[in-house]
């Protein structure tokens, strides 16, 4: 697959470039916004943008607003934004980015985020009765999840949740979105209910970081389930 990579420093371009070109897939490197709106506009094609927020020449909303305007379908985008700056891990999370990475950050989470967004649908398929994920085991007859030989019995919900989780991991999922799709509203007081089904698929599934998996909130935007290379 191709994934195309546009930070202002030329060090971090190169250092995601080998990242990339380690899990097997083509990177391609821009320095300036406009190099990489010209390839775009010239069709070249990435099954992945690696976008910095304050790229020079615009900024990543500004890109954002460009890719969905000028291009049939937008490729998905990882925006990569200061640690320091945590507002703009959200703006960029509003604006439309898929994920983000905080610079600096760890080699191997940044190849795992990459690697999520480019699994696009070659996950397990939907009608299977089992379905593994790293050390769980999820049967969708029973609503359980084994994990080390025990099983876990879920609510229709809480599997519905977990799943979800599971399905997009390494993915940060908007309150929304969550709310949208499993309990069908976005109202205010559902929030409750969905604090309280994700601290009981944390503590039911035992999701720490020595199992594989850790969720943790991502300030103003929604949860995210991360996977810890073991």
């Amino acid at each position: 697959m191709r994934v195309g990579i546009a930070d202002g420093e030329s060090e971090v371009v190169a250092h995601l470039k080998l990242i990339v070109q380690d899990l097997g897939h083509e990177a391609v490197g821009f320095v300036e916004s406009s190099a990489l709106t010209q390839a775009l506009s010239k069709k070249t094609t990435f099954d992945l943008v690696i976008l910095d927020w304050n790229i020079p020449g615009s900024d990543g909303y500004s890109i954002l607003q460009w890719m969905e305007t000028n291009l049939p379908k937008r490729p998905p985008v990882i925006m990569m934004a200061s640690r320091s700056a945590k507002r703009d891990i959200t703006d960029a999370l509003n604006a439309g980015a898929d994920d983000y990475i905080t610079k600096p950050e760890d080699r191997s989470i940044i190849a795992a985020r990459v690697s999520a967004l480019l699994r696009g649908s070659s996950a397990t398929g939907a009608f299977d009765t089992e379905v593994t994920y790293g050390k769980y085991t999820m049967n969708r007859l029973e609503q359980s999840v084994t994990l080390h030989g025990k099983t876990a019995f879920l609510t229709a919900k809480e599997f519905e949740l977990a799943e979800m989780f599971f399905k997009n991991a390494d993915r940060t999922l908007a309150r929304n979105f969550i709310m949208e799709t499993i309990w069908r509203t976005t109202a205010t007081l559902a929030t409750r209910t969905l604090d309280m089904h994700i601290s009981r698929v944390r503590a039911k599934l035992d999701l720490r970081p020595e199992n594989g998996f850790r969720i943790f909130t991502v300030f103003g935007y929604g949860y995210r389930l991360e996977t810890i290379p073991l």
